[in-house]
Parts: C-alpha cells; sequence; structure tokens
C-alpha cells in the first residue's frame, strides 16, 4: 500500500491517478494506492484505488495501512475511526504491533458456477 495524505481525497482525480502509480517502477510488484484526507483527532476519510481491481468500495488492507501510516507521522493516535466510501471501519494498531479491524459486514452478491464450465 501507498498512502497520500492530502487536503481533500474527493479532489483527487484517483481514476486518473491510480494506474500510473499502481504500476509505477518503485512498484515491482504494484500497489494500491489510497488517498488519506484527516477530518478529526482521530478520523481519516479513505479512498482506494486497488491493484487490478481499480476504485473500491471498501479496502481493509489499505484501511489498516492508512491508520498505521497516520500514527507513524504522528497525525492520529493508535485508534482511529477511517471511513471510505462503503462505510467506516474502526482501526486499532494495539502496542503489541497487531492491527485489529472491526466495522459492519454486508453480503455484496450471491451465485452460483457450474464448474463444468471451466473445464
Amino acid at each position: 500500500h501507498a498512502v497520500f495524505f492530502v487536503d481533500d481525497a474527493e479532489k483527487i482525480d484517483l481514476a486518473g491517478l491510480g494506474p500510473g502509480l499502481e504500476h509505477d517502477p518503485i512498484f515491482p510488484e504494484r500497489a494500491n494506492i489510497g488517498v488519506a484526507q484527516l477530518t478529526g483527532e482521530n478520523q481519516i476519510i479513505l479512498r482506494v484505488w486497488e491493484r487490478g481491481a481499480g476504485i473500491t468500495l471498501a479496502c481493509g488492507t489499505g484501511a489498516c495501512a492508512a491508520a498505521v501510516a497516520a500514527h507513524r507521522r504522528e497525525l492520529t493516535g493508535r485508534q482511529v475511526t477511517v471511513v471510505l466510501d462503503g462505510g467506516p471501519l474502526e482501526i486499532n494498531w494495539r502496542e503489541d504491533n497487531h492491527v485489529m479491524m472491526t466495522g459492519p459486514v454486508a453480503t455484496s452478491f450471491t451465485g452460483d458456477v457450474d464448474l463444468s464450465d471451466l473445464t
């Protein structure tokens, strides 16, 4: 993950910025690109370009990366709310360096796959 802290995450052309950064030589295995905006003492708005997928509604690992990056830059505490287009996540970077994420879950879709079509 590469996380960029910006003044206004909504004003960033993530669809234009994401593909170029995802494939930049500095990331030989490609990267997820996040733009993060501090909106409160321990609150971040995050938008994510996910490698191979594009702009996503939510990215748990991106939220964790943004929270850790914010704390390491002394912008927030170790417990933050990360607000993504798909909803908020609570991130706690514990003193033992484990990152815990909590938030709502929902089914995105259901379906059936006929495996005989794959052969």
